[in-house]
């Protein structure tokens, strides 16, 4: 009775929390509320028996994901006044895909059909004897292991087109030649100044004071000018 109670408030908290996520004004207030919805659905994790699911929600997802959010969001200087001023003008098509979205989910829930041993799967999650991580390590990377591979390597190939698609040359850009930097000898980078035994770098000549530029004639009469007209 109490599982099912606390079930029903972190599933309530969830949804609410969810709705404020997309309905709030303040970005900064989504990302909090989004940060709420995270352990709430954590929550539910523990009350299904996948305590893995839930500390792994909570440690990437609100420690690394949410915070970024939250600092892109507070960082950066957009508009979101401009960013909703068309939102009219997009609402047509949004609600299409929307529409869209929810018959495609209807007709996936009306031909979904209960396995027999359901039941059974749901008050026993994981085997006899095997934690939930050791079975979700099973699950990955002995069931499922060319899947996993296979959905890692185009996460790999997504992050590198992003990083091509942003990557901007610019001609003034100074760049590092390697090549040039390793050949390079001992005589061409350092200097050997001989120094006797307690004289110092400034009376063997290591050190060499930098001769200030002389002032140019016009700057001179320049400057002589202006004090007379002073005077």
């Amino acid at each position: 009775m109490i599982t099912e109670t606390l079930f029903y408030v972190f599933a309530a908290i969830l949804l609410l929390s969810a709705v404020m996520v997309v309905s709030s004004r303040n970005p900064v207030h989504s990302v909090l509320f989004l940060i709420l919805a995270f352990f709430n659905a954590a929550a539910l994790f523990l009350i299904a028996g996948a305590e893995f699911l839930a500390m792994i929600l909570v440690i990437v997802y609100v420690g690394a994901v949410a915070v970024l959010f939250l600092f892109v969001v507070m960082m950066l200087d957009v508009n979101f006044a401009e960013l909703r001023s068309g939102f009219q003008r997009y609402l047509p098509v949004g609600a299409t895909v929307g529409a869209v979205l929810l018959l495609e989910l209807a007709v996936v829930l009306g031909g979904w059909e209960l396995a027999p041993s359901a039941v059974q799967l749901r008050m026993s999650p994981t085997p006899t004897g095997m934690s939930n991580t050791e079975a979700i390590g099973r699950i990955l990377y002995t069931d499922y292991i060319f899947l996993f591979q296979v959905a890692g390597l185009i996460l790999l190939v997504a992050m590198i087109g992003a990083i091509v698609l942003t990557l901007r040359d610019r001609r003034t850009s100074r760049h590092q030649d390697i090549r040039t930097q390793t050949e390079r000898t001992v005589a061409e980078t350092l200097q050997l100044v001989p120094a006797a035994l307690g004289a110092g770098t400034t009376a063997s000549g290591g050190y060499l004071r930098r001769k200030e530029p002389e002032p140019e004639p016009a700057e001179e009469e320049a400057e002589a000018g202006g004090h007379g007209h002073g005077h």
